[in-house]
Parts: C-alpha cells; structure tokens; sequence
C-alpha cells in the first residue's frame, strides 16, 4: 500500500511539468507572446539566436511571482517576437539575485 501511495505521490508531481505550453515567439506578435503568457501562467518561449540561427533558445516564462519557487521571483525579461525586438515578459529568478535597484 505504501508502494503505491509513493508512485502515485511521484506521478502527480511530475505532471504539471508535461502540461506546459511552448511557442515559437518569433512566429507570434508581442501580444499574443503575452497574452499566451498570461494566459497559460507559464510556458516555454522559443526563438534563434541571432548571432547562431542554427542555435535554438529558449526559457520557461511567467504571468507573476506566484508561478516561481519560493525562494524565486518574477524578473522582467525580453524576448524577440515577430513585431518587436525586446517583448517584455517575466522569468523566475533567485531571490538573492534580486538586489535594490533590480527591476
């Protein structure tokens, strides 16, 4: 009995993982970057580098602060999107990087 209470304590944490979104930002206006954002709370935002083309980036991003770990917050971020160079969104960041006139 406790095996299965285990297996199925790990399976219910790990698939919140599997559900999140993830988008192509260069295919997409700022809006609907952020729109899907805030929508989803969180997903996964793709584009290539500039420098490296062949290079795929990417990096989970956030509606707010309360999709990031405890000891995160919600840091402004930009990503490039089909009509803007820099589409604010936000991303988790450490706590401790967070300094006084951080944004």
């Amino acid at each position: 009995m406790k095996s299965v209470l285990l297996a199925l304590c790990i399976v219910s944490v790990s698939f919140p993982a599997l559900a999140i979104n993830r988008y192509n930002v260069q295919a997409m206006s700022c809006a609907s970057v952020q729109q899907a954002v805030k929508r989803d709370g969180a997903a996964i935002l793709r584009w290539q580098s500039a420098r490296n083309p062949s290079l795929p980036l990417y990096d989970r991003y956030v509606r707010n602060g309360l999709y990031c770990d405890p000891n995160e917050y919600a840091k402004r971020a930009y990503v490039p999107s089909q009509n803007r160079a820099n589409c604010l969104v936000y991303k988790c960041a450490d706590i401790s990087d967070n300094l006084l006139f951080d944004d």
